[in-house]
């Protein structure tokens, strides 16, 4: 009796205290999908193996209470805490199809708000074996003649894979072996890309001109198959050699045609040729035809580096580029820049001037600028000098100095900007030198510009105009902050009129604006500057935004509502509403936080706003308050909540908690909604009998008639003497309930039509069947399935699977044994586990038989399959016995899996199936968590045992 309290107390304890059932939550991470296998590695990190393009599903099964939210991340292989691709928020993690690029370390982080968030991770290792590529390669020395006479050639064969292959060399059809062949050596090189295998073929033998095979392999794993690659090797085996049918550059003009031929000259195998466009692929207009590369009315995406590259796998490719060069002219600019020994900013007679012409072009050096002077052209003298190339300027700039400047030079000059010869239009651009005609440029602001205020969102001109000087070049706008870009994204805005538009004005605009003359189409002298300061006006920030407040009817409500940021800062107007309704109330100080108080009654729940103006808008703080209670928190941790009834019926054990009963008014009951296919099943409302909900503390229903195997969405609502909360909803579902089987020496013989508790998995194609010898099909298929049970009596039953038609190659049959609580055992001193001995009779007889897997279904947080017994194929005529031990970690059942296989003759029966508890033995005297057809008698000590495991059972519920 000591014992039972202190088991009850134990029980009870964790309900009653502190935070009650609240827990921080608590994350493991199973797998589904098509995993070859998961192991735990030497830092007991879980391991998961899945060939390249099958499908990743990893479920994070959580615990805790309130119901933890999953988000899942990944990173690239490291223990790095930064994550590396977007968040999925998700129990379930599926990736089709998956990359090798996918592999790495998943994590799966499950929070709740209660102490620290759970973080499980799994290493997913992407398998993969990629064609191998076989290349030949001669020694380094003279080639003489033919290209194999030389004494040595080298086979290389190479490979990327997952896990690292395995290289076999063939020879024809005979296996190469180092060993027993002088003439080859077999090593692998050093720094090599991927895994690399050389056949070395010493002194070049007759015999050596063959077929070579190489053949890689990761030894079936994840159900990779072998790759292969076979290369002829003859006494005609040479590499590619090619020539272009143009120059290393070609320049074109936009609309025209190209041609590029690439030839090969040499090579045995014939060379494969390939054209490619560096670090793009080739213009969708482009067309291949064998060697040639076409490329029709060319533009100026059209320009850059392509490659012409032919492959036989023999030596190196042979590789040559073509630079295709699409001329284009823009942008035509001068300068005008006085005797800059003389520091001056005009022009004067009897001093220098330099003009200055520049053009945006490709190819910048073939740009050919021509001068006129009033529309003659100008040659050289000792008072013109042409330079071609001005050095003091930017590359590509030409210039006309005039030297000693006299009345006789005062004019107009051309520059004009051509590609000789080319389609590409030219470009003119004309400047007037004369005493009245060029002057400094002067800047300003217009009055009142210096500061421009604009609300957020609005569109505004800054303005910063040459008001002066001759000829005005353009305004250079940048931030006068470092580092700050344009709202373009560039550094610098060019504008012809000094006029900087900006639109949908942000506040991250806001500053200092920096206007210069540009050094080009005026005088190239000191810059002129100014600044412009843009003020982005916005509407109050407040806080909160919104915010959920719920009270007690009759109790003090205050409301209030925070000024966080304000441009203006002067308020304007501070006003509060009802539903919509303007609340009269006596003038707000406006330098005072904005606070609404008053007594909560059922009239005045609603929705209040506190509307917060300045002369750039208005801005809400929005409470939502109300008596109604808050809403209740499924728990979703109840041990073994469904019990059995008659009729196909269950019940499910419903359990939750309520937030914050303290919050608002007395909570009296719940309304209960159970639907089925959105038709109500259940609706009533559940009457607490005056006791309150307490703060963490379960509330129980349960709710009963509910038909097996379906599931249902249940519907809740707390409910107060004035009002109701509302409804959240979940979905139950049946699940086997647990077991807690009575000692016993006895097997399941499948005796009579209770099958010991075993159940048809629902999920499965077909069932399996229970027989014996006198209900058999007397139209069974011939050649397999058993004549007698186990024991040899035609009278006996066993449970057999049907393989004949309709069942098709694949098709599954499971089989579930009861559901087995173990958490009222404990292991051996020192272990957490304890071991159970499976026992059972398999007959496997037919040229057609399939498989025969043994399931070990754990249920922790979640279901966990993992198969620990198979066989396949034929077995013999006889009943043979398997046994095996297993070590569960919680409440497990196990599932006999049945797969037919190609045809009919495939029938496989089991019987007499056992679990004891302890280790499998010769002759297993251990107590049996049994599964029996029958009754038998039972010693004192078993009863306990089984009243000791009834009690435990009441508990969890």
């Amino acid at each position: 009796m000591e014992l039972l309290w202190i088991l009850l107390f134990s029980s009870v304890y964790p309900l009653t205290g502190g935070q009650g059932v609240y827990a921080p939550a608590n994350a493991q991470i199973v797998h589904s999908g098509e995993a070859c296998n998961v192991k735990d590695d030497n830092i007991s990190e879980r391991i998961y193996t899945i060939k390249e393009g099958d499908t990743l599903v990893l479920q994070c099964i959580v615990k805790g209470h309130p119901r933890p939210q999953v988000r899942w991340t990944k990173t690239a292989g490291s223990a790095s805490d930064k994550f590396q691709e977007k968040p999925i928020f998700n129990e379930t993690l599926r990736i089709e199809s998956i990359k090798r690029i996918k592999g790495g370390r998943y994590y799966c982080k499950a929070d709740n708000g209660v102490g620290v968030a759970a973080i499980k991770s799994i290493r997913v290792d992407v398998q993969y074996l990629d064609v191998p590529v076989l290349t030949v390669h001669q020694t380094i020395s003279d080639v003489r003649g033919s290209y194999y006479q030389e004494k040595t050639v080298f086979l290389r064969c190479t490979v990327n894979s997952n896990p690292p292959a395995r290289f076999t060399w063939k020879r024809g059809n005979m296996l190469i072996e180092q060993s027993k062949d002088n003439g080859v050596d077999i090593y692998e090189p050093l720094y090599t890309q991927g895994e690399t295998k050389v056949l070395k073929l010493k002194n070049l033998r007759p015999r050596d001109f063959a077929n070579y095979t190489c053949q890689v392999s990761v030894r079936n794993v994840c159900n990779i198959e072998d790759k292969s690659i076979t290369f002829s090797l003859t006494n005609a085996t040479s590499p590619p050699m090619i020539r272009l049918s143009v120059n290393d550059t070609v320049v074109v003009d936009p609309g025209q045609d190209v041609l590029l031929n690439c030839e090969v000259t040499a090579g045995f195998p014939p060379p494969t040729v390939l054209w490619s466009l560096y670090s793009r692929s080739l213009p969708l207009s482009a067309q291949v035809r064998g060697p040639t590369l076409i490329l029709r009315a060319v533009t100026l995406d059209d320009a850059g580096v392509y490659n012409c590259t032919a492959v036989n796998n023999v030596g190196n490719p042979a590789r040559k580029i073509v630079n295709l060069v699409v001329r284009t002219m823009s942008n035509l600019t001068f300068q005008i820049t006085p005797d800059s020994n003389k520091d001056s900013e005009t022009i004067q007679m009897g001093r220098d001037l330099k003009l200055s012409c520049h053009v945006d072009a490709t190819p910048q050096d073939k740009v050919n600028y021509t001068w006129y002077k009033n529309g003659a052209p100008v040659f050289n003298s000792e008072s013109l000098i042409l330079l071609r190339s001005d050095p003091d300027m930017a590359p590509g700039t030409s210039s006309l100095e005039i030297v000693d400047m006299k009345f006789r030079d005062l004019a107009t000059y051309s520059c004009v900007a051509n590609f000789p010869g080319s389609r590409v239009l030219e470009l003119r651009v004309d400047v007037n030198v004369s005493q009245n005609s060029v002057s400094p440029p002067v800047l300003s602001v217009p009055p009142g510009g210096q500061v421009v205020s604009v609300r957020e969102g609005g569109n505004v001109e800054l303005v910063c105009l040459v008001v002066d000087g001759k000829p005005r070049p353009p305004i250079l706008w940048s931030r006068a902050e470092k580092d700050l870009l344009m709202p373009s994204g560039t550094a610098t805005t060019e504008t012809p009129d000094g006029r900087l538009r900006l639109k949908n004005v942000s506040r991250d605009m806001m500053g200092a604006y920096r206007c210069q003359t540009a050094p080009y189409n005026g005088l190239n002298i000191k810059r002129r500057e100014l600044q412009v300061q843009l003020n982005v006006q916005f509407p109050p920030i407040l806080d909160p935004v919104f915010q959920d407040a719920r009270w007690r009817n009759s109790q003090m409500v205050t409301l209030r509502c925070n000024i966080l940021r304000s441009n203006p800062p002067r308020l304007t107007d501070i006003r509060w509403f009802r539903n919509g309704d303007f609340i009269r109330m006596p003038t707000a100080d406006l330098k005072e936080i904005p606070e609404l108080k008053f007594k909560l009654e059922p009239t005045n729940n609603g929705s209040y706003e506190c509307r917060v103006s300045n002369n750039a808008g208005t801005s809400t703080c929005t409470f939502n308050v109300s008596a109604q209670p808050y809403n209740a928190e499924f728990y979703f941790d109840t041990p073994n909540p469904v019990r059995i009834q008659k009729g196909n019926n269950y019940s499910y054990n419903l359990q939750w908690t309520q937030k914050d009963p303290e919050a608002t008014d007395r909570i009296i009951g719940y309304w209960i909604n159970v639907r089925k296919n959105k038709q109500n099943v259940l609706w009533k409302q559940i009457d607490l009998k005056g006791k309150e909900p307490e703060q963490g503390v379960l509330i129980s229903h349960t709710i009963s008639d509910l038909k097996i195997p379906l599931s249902y969405e249940v519907r809740l609502s707390p409910i107060t003497t004035y009002s109701t909360g509302d409804f959240v909803s979940r979905i139950i579902q049946y699940s086997e309930p647990y077991t807690y089987p009575r000692p016993s020496d006895h097997v399941c013989g499948f005796e009579n039509e209770r099958i010991c508790g075993f159940s048809q998995d629902r999920s499965d194609i077909f069932d399996w069947t229970r027989q014996n010898h006198l209900t058999r099909n007397p139209k069974r298929s011939a050649n397999t399935g058993p004549e007698t049970d186990r024991s040899g009596s035609k009278e006996g039953y066993y449970m057999y699977i049907e393989t004949s038609f309709p069942r098709v190659q694949g098709d599954k049959a499971r089989l579930l044994s009861p559901l087995f609580n173990v958490s009222s055992v404990r292991g051996p001193k020192g272990s957490g586990r304890v071991p159970y001995c499976v026992s059972f009779y398999y007959h496997m007889k037919g040229k057609h038989i399939g498989t025969l897997n043994v399931l070990l279904r754990v249920r922790s947080i979640a279901s966990v399959d993992s198969v620990v017994w198979m066989k396949s194929g034929h077995q013999g005529p006889e009943w043979r016995k398997a046994f095996f031990d297993i070590s569960p970690s919680g409440p497990f059942q196990i599932v006999f899996e049945g797969i037919r296989g190609p045809s009919f003759e495939g029938d496989i029966a089991i019987d007499d199936v056992s679990i004891t508890i302890g280790k499998c033995k010769q002759e297993n005297t251990a107590a049996s968590a049994v599964l029996t057809g029958g009754s038998h008698t039972l010693p004192v000590a078993s009863w306990l045992t089984f009243g000791l495991s009834c009690i435990l059972s009441l508990l969890y519920r």
